[in-house]
C-alpha cells in the first residue's frame, strides 16, 4: 500500500485510518479547576477525522499544572470531564491519547493553588510568567531531592492509569518544550550532580525511568513520548550539538527495549540527520512534527512520508483552523486561517467555531 497522508498506520495495537496526528495543543479551556466541559468535548469531536488526536498538555498532580485553565488529571471530575471528551472522539470513530506534561519549573505558585515550583535544580527561567494576578518573574524552583523522584514517577504512573480509566487509547509522556521531563535532559536546566545530572546518561536517566514505569503500568502499545532536542525553549538550552546527540542517544538506548507506541519529534528540520538518526535509533513508528509556531502544508507533510523519513505527521495550527483538515487535504481544498488571538481565550471562538468546508470540491 503506498505510504500517504491518507493510507493506515498501526501505532502500538492501534490501527489510525490516516496519518494525520493532532498535535497537543494549549487552549486552556478548562476553567479554575482544571474539568473539561462541552465545549472541550465538542472542540475535540469535530476532530476525530485526524487519525490520532494528542489531547493539550494534562497535568498530572496539582503542583504541575502550568497554565491557568489547564485540564488535569487529578480530580475525579477532571476524569469524567475527559470522559466525555473520549467518548465524544470514540463515538466518530476517532483515537485519542492523553498528553501527561508535568510543568516543572514552567509554573508558579500563583498558577498551582500557592504550591511550590519544583525542577531538577534550583534555576529560574529568566523573564516572567503570565498569571492570574498578571506577569510575575519566575519562581526560582526547589530542587527535587533524590527520594522525592520516585514520587514523581509514581504521579505520571497514577495519571496514566486515571487516563485509560478515563477513556483514553493512551498516552503520551510530555518530554519536550522546557516542561519537567526536559527539564532533566537539558544541561542548562540540569545542574545535579548526583545519579540524576552531569553526564548525558544521567540526565536521561529520570525520563527512562518514568517511561519504563508507565509502560508496565499501562502496557507499552498505550505509551508515546514527544521531545524537542535543540528547541531552546524556555531556557532549556541544548546549544552543544556532541551533547544532544549523546543525550538523546541515552534516553532511545533506555527505552528500547520497551517497544513504546512511538516517538514524537519536534523539530525545525524534520528530515535533517539528527532527526532521522534518532529515529532509527528508536527503531518503532515515529511522528514528526516540523517545529513550534511554524504552519505545517500539506506539501511538506506529504513530503516526508513519501520520503520515508516519518511513519505520521504531527499537525497544529492546520488542525485548529480546519476541524475536517483530513477532507480539505485529501481534496486540496482551501484551508481556514488559524487565528492567533483567539489560540488562547475563553469560549467557543477560534475554538469551535472553525467551519467545516461547505462548497463543492475543487
Amino acid at each position: 500500500m503506498q505510504t500517504d497522508l491518507f493510507s493506515p498506520v498501526t501505532i502500538g495495537s492501534l490501527e489510525l485510518r490516516n496519518r494525520l496526528v493532532m498535535a497537543p495543543l494549549t487552549r486552556v479551556r478548562s476553567g479554575a479547576d482544571g474539568v473539561p466541559g462541552p465545549l472541550v468535548a465538542e472542540h475535540y469531536r469535530q476532530r476525530a477525522s485526524l487519525g490520532l488526536i494528542v489531547s493539550e498538555g494534562t497535568y498530572p498532580s496539582p503542583e504541575g499544572q502550568g497554565f491557568s485553565g489547564q485540564p488535569g488529571l487529578v480530580t475525579e471530575a477532571q476524569l469524567q470531564g475527559w470522559r466525555r471528551v473520549t467518548d465524544a472522539v470514540h463515538a466518530e470513530g476517532g483515537r485519542i491519547f492523553a498528553q501527561l506534561m508535568h510543568a516543572g519549573r514552567v509554573s508558579h505558585p500563583e498558577i498551582n493553588g500557592g504550591l511550590e515550583t519544583v525542577a531538577p535544580s534550583p534555576v529560574a527561567i529568566e523573564g516572567v510568567i503570565r498569571t492570574p494576578a498578571g506577569k510575575l518573574p519566575h519562581a526560582v524552583p526547589r530542587e527535587l531531592g533524590e527520594p522525592e523522584l520516585d514520587n514523581i514517577r509514581d504521579v505520571f504512573v497514577r495519571s496514566a492509569l486515571a487516563a485509560v480509566e478515563a477513556g483514553f487509547d493512551g498516552v503520551e509522556l510530555h518530554g519536550a518544550n522546557g516542561y519537567l521531563l526536559h527539564e532533566f535532559l537539558s544541561p542548562a536546566a540540569n545542574q545535579r550532580t548526583d545519579g540524576y545530572g552531569g553526564s548525558p546518561a544521567a540526565r536521561a536517566r529520570f525520563v527512562i525511568e518514568v517511561a519504563t514505569a508507565v509502560a508496565a503500568a499501562v502496557g507499552s502499545e498505550r505509551v508515546g513520548l514527544r521531545i524537542s532536542p535543540e528547541h531552546n525553549i524556555q531556557d532549556a538550552w541544548e546549544k552543544d550539538p556532541a551533547d544532544v546527540r549523546a543525550t538523546y542517544g541515552a534516553l532511545l538506548d533506555g527505552i528500547a527495549p520497551l517497544s513504546l507506541a512511538y516517538l514524537s519529534i519536534l523539530h525545525a528540520e524534520p528530515s535533517g540527520e539528527l532527526v532521522q538518526e534518532l529515529g532509527k535509533r528508536f527503531g518503532g513508528p515515529v511522528l514528526l512534527n516540523s517545529g513550534f509556531s511554524v504552519m505545517t502544508t500539506r506539501e511538506e507533510a506529504a513530503e516526508l512520508l513519501a520520503g520515508g523519513m516519518c511513519d505520521a505527521v504531527v499537525v497544529g495550527r492546520p488542525a485548529i483552523a480546519n476541524p475536517d483538515l483530513v477532507r480539505r487535504w485529501r481534496e486540496e481544498l482551501p484551508l481556514n486561517e488559524p487565528d492567533p488571538a483567539t489560540f488562547y481565550t475563553d469560549g467557543a471562538e477560534g475554538y469551535t467555531d472553525y467551519p467545516e468546508y461547505a462548497g463543492a470540491p475543487a
